[in-house]
């Protein structure tokens, strides 16, 4: 597989397109082999990622967009998990193991960290009022080279 293949999904900021965004990835990155582990830590970045869209950035509207874009270049996956919400206001504090804004929802406060965790690299962007934008990437350990 030579060049960079991509995928662009947006869809409504409700809570039942999680999983439906969860699976759109899985099945792209599909591709590459993955293994189950693999598989599973990006389905929970991606999960992470678009309930803090859907919970904090627009505060459970169903009127937002939540967008994913995902590209593969080689053995590298790539995601940015965008949306155009409140944005936040703190994000030193947000990264914090165990803080939450909303305790009052049970939110874990672990979001971003599992996202650190899991993906060999995670930045995040915000603007108040316009946004937070979610980049991760992760190298693939093909199958397909394990067995070769």
């Amino acid at each position: 597989m030579s060049g960079t293949n991509f995928m662009t999904l947006s869809f409504a900021s409700r809570s039942e397109n999680e999983a439906f965004a969860r699976v759109a990835v899985a099945a792209f990155v599909s591709q590459l082999d993955p293994t189950m582990e693999e598989l599973n830590d990006l389905k929970t970045v991606v999960s992470e990622a678009v309930t803090n869209a859907i919970i904090h950035g627009y505060n459970g509207n169903p009127e937002g967009v939540v967008t994913i874009n995902a590209s593969i270049d080689g053995d590298t996956v790539s995601i940015a998990i965008s949306d155009s919400g409140d944005g936040i206001e703190d994000l030193e504090l947000a990264r914090q193991p165990l803080y939450t804004s909303k305790p009052e929802l049970e939110r874990s406060g672990m979001g971003f960290t599992i996202m650190e965790n899991f993906m060999d690299r995670f930045e995040v962007t915000s603007e108040q009022g316009n946004g937070t934008r979610i980049i991760m990437m992760k190298r693939i350990e093909s199958k397909k080279a394990l067995y070769n």
